[in-house]
């Protein structure tokens, strides 16, 4: 009878605690453990599905270039499942600049044209580059400086997924010059010269 009553009791007790999923509650904002979870009477179907990835991003800027995130502030329903995914256009000469994604690690598979990527390893600064095309995949693990640039004449196309529903992205040139971080200071930690350092200021918007 006591086998009986604990198994009965294992069993409400896992059922109780077990969820199949936590689809993010938008509303306030996110910690590094995720967002709270939307409440089941609240989630639908849409919650699990994007649709954005089949639409070309806009490379008409600074960069030629355009990234369409399904991170989980688009798609809330990775939230807690340690992935997400995101769509890369690269129009001839476009680049995705030297950029960190501190929160996971990246996968890149070339949908259409060439791509050049690489990155550097943090203890010997050891770069690891390669011209991908069409079908191949690459990784880029967290935390690590990478890159992707156009390698062909056409546009090229990747698919990037990433281990972190929110993997954050922190761009190396915009950090240090679309700030107000004075100039004086970026000259001593980046040994580029005052008019080096004021150029690119006023290209990427910074001031100081």
């Amino acid at each position: 009878m006591l086998l009986i009553v604990f198994l009965f009791a294992l069993i409400f007790s896992s059922s109780s605690h077990a969820a199949d999923f936590c689809v993010a509650k938008l509303k306030g904002a996110g910690s590094p453990a995720g967002y709270s979870c939307r409440m089941p009477s609240r989630v639908t179907v849409d919650d699990f599905v994007f649709t954005g990835l089949g639409v070309a991003g806009n490379t008409t800027n600074i960069i030629n270039a355009a990234v369409t995130p399904a991170f989980v502030q688009q798609f809330p329903g990775v939230n807690g499942l340690g992935l997400s995914i995101a769509r890369l256009d690269l129009a001839p000469a476009g680049v995705i600049p030297m950029h960190t994604h501190p929160g996971g690690s990246e996968l890149l598979y070339v949908v259409e044209g060439k791509i050049t990527a690489g990155f550097i390893s943090s203890s010997a600064n050891v770069v690891y580059v390669k011209t991908l095309g069409k079908g191949d995949v690459m990784v880029f693990p967290r935390g690590l400086l990478h890159f992707q640039v156009n390698a062909g004449e056409n546009n090229a196309v990747g698919v990037v997924s990433f281990s972190d529903p929110d993997p954050g992205l922190q761009i190396t040139d915009f950090a240090f010059f679309a700030n107000d971080l004075s100039s004086e200071l970026l000259e001593k930690t980046t040994f580029l010269d005052d008019a080096q350092v004021k150029k690119l200021k006023k290209v990427l918007g910074g001031t100081g």
